[in-house]
């Protein structure tokens, strides 16, 4: 500020005020992202149509407020990044480490994604509704799937060890190629649900039972 002395009374001229410009959301489509650090250097805030992202890291990045639409993640690491608000639309991640993420903090509009190779242990699906979802060939240990809206979903050839289904809704999903699971089918709605003959034994933990050949001998 700038003193101006009249009299015996300073008067003050306060100096202008400049307001920051909030960053306009960007529009990108198209692009491909290779080998980058998108950890150290976010990702701007806005739509991404597209797009594909090759062995980038986003390990703990802040992925809040972006929009991904038909757009692919190969080898990347997004391990505890933050979703709030993301919104993922017709998305699929290849061979991508996907530990601790919540997906329950995504935007729930239009919500679509499909998993090839992933890592996704830890992480949660808690009460959104993810139809007709395809794992495949990936490691789901000890996620949370409590009041997740699974109908019609794919679990090939996956290992759910320590997963958590709770109130949650399998109907007509497929478990047939899927190992390590225990589900408590009275504690959810598994109605014509698949299962494999040798997945029984993950469906009957709660009795303390055992499963097995007659000995013989």
């Amino acid at each position: 500020m700038d003193l101006v002395v009249v009299g015996s009374s300073p008067i003050v001229h306060p100096k202008p005020f400049h307001m920051e410009k909030e960053q306009n959301p960007v529009l990108v489509e198209g692009k491909t992202r290779e080998g980058e650090d998108l950890s150290a250097s976010p990702l701007a805030k806005g739509d991404y149509e597209k797009c594909i992202f090759k062995g980038c890291n986003l390990a703990e990045a802040d992925l809040s407020d972006i929009t991904f639409s038909e757009s692919r993640f190969e080898n990347c690491n997004l391990s505890l990044a933050s979703l709030t608000s993301t919104a993922f639309r017709g998305v699929q991640f290849v061979n991508c480490k996907m530990v601790g993420l919540r997906f329950e903090a995504c935007n729930a509009f239009g919500l679509s994604f499909g998993f090839d190779n992933c890592a996704l242990n830890q992480s949660s699906f808690c009460r959104i509704k993810i139809k007709n979802t395809v794992f495949k060939r990936s490691k789901l240990t000890g996620v949370d799937f409590t009041q997740c809206d699974l109908t019609g979903a794919v679990f090939d050839d996956c290992d759910l060890s320590g997963a958590v289904f709770l109130r949650s809704v399998m109907n007509k999903a497929d478990f047939r190629t899927a190992y390590g699971y225990s589900i408590d089918l009275e504690a959810n709605r598994a109605k014509k649900a698949k299962f494999s003959p040798l997945g029984l034994a993950g469906l009957l933990d709660k009795y303390d039972i055992e499963i097995g050949d007659a000995d013989r001998t």
